[in-house]
């Protein structure tokens, strides 16, 4: 062999293998998946708010339970009360629809007073820190349920419901997927290290967008009320979302559960429905009153 070849062996065998770049199809496969994840729970919702009633209201418990329950293992080590926080939750969404915003507001307080007597009752330590874990769920938690009820029995709250929801989820969704093809800075790196600056913008957009565009399809409401509603879950929605996030690193957790498999629990898929729907139902009431 000459010298030269003999030298550009060399350098070949020496020459480290590049590694092929990391492969996209999984990152749309996840997408992908969670997209499928959703589509079912979205009609199921669509069906119960057109239905209304008892109905929804029990599906809105339901869901709320599995919510609550959750919650309840993410804050173990504060030992809570779950049968208050349960109660508390059932008695917001029927009082939502009979007694309004008042009767929200009653199970509410009501559940201070029960919660320090039921803690004190059952003699346990630190109970301080189990009432504190007892309230967060009922104020995190049922407090938001209760305010999907107050929403639905509104005029046309029934879809500025789904307006909100659509305008959230399709900001989540937006969010991932901008933060896997753009995100470059690190939105709160202790908190949520996977979360991104340039996925936050696309995820607002994303909520922006999708409110206004439904507002253009709903005759009764006006391109201003439409953006103020996406402006308020576009800002909204990623708090729920990282406030959950500081939930779950506190408790040393990646998903609040294992409903959905691989996409965690029902928390982590409506963390930001939690906040989304509370501000929704109050800039809605505003409106119409």
């Amino acid at each position: 062999m000459a010298p030269s070849a003999r030298a550009g062996a060399a350098r070949s065998e020496r020459r480290p293998r590049r590694e092929p770049p990391p492969k996209r199809s999984r990152r749309r496969s996840d997408l992908a998946s969670r997209i499928l994840v959703a589509i079912p729970l979205a009609i199921a919702t669509i069906i119960f708010i057109g239905l209304g009633g008892l109905p929804f209201q029990l599906f809105m418990i339901a869901a709320g339970l599995i919510c609550m329950h959750e919650c309840y293992r993410l804050l173990g080590a504060w030992r809570p009360v779950p049968v208050i926080g349960f109660a508390a939750l059932a008695a917001m969404v029927f009082a939502a629809r009979s007694g309004g915003q008042g009767g929200v507001l009653t199970a509410a307080v009501a559940a201070v007073p029960v919660t320090v007597v039921v803690v004190m009752a059952r003699d346990q330590p630190r109970p301080t820190v189990s009432v504190g874990g007892t309230l967060l769920g009922i104020y995190w938690v049922a407090f938001a349920f209760g305010h999907v009820e107050l929403l639905r029995e509104l005029r046309h709250g029934n879809s500025v419901l789904i307006d909100v929801l659509v305008g959230t989820f399709v900001g989540d969704t937006a969010a991932y997927a901008g933060g896997r093809l753009f995100g470059r800075r690190q939105l709160a790196p202790r908190i949520s290290p996977g979360k991104t600056v340039e996925g936050l913008a696309c995820g607002m957009l994303g909520s922006v967008m999708a409110v206004f565009i439904a507002g253009l399809y709903q005759t009764w409401l006006t391109q201003g009320d439409a953006l103020l509603l996406g402006v308020a879950v576009a800002v909204m929605a990623p708090l729920g979302d990282l406030f959950e996030s500081l939930v779950k690193r506190d408790a040393g957790v990646k998903d609040s559960g294992t409903l959905f498999g691989a996409h965690g629990g029902a928390l982590d898929r409506l963390d930001a429905a939690l906040f989304t729907v509370v501000v929704g139902y109050y800039i809605w009431h505003g409106i119409v009153h």
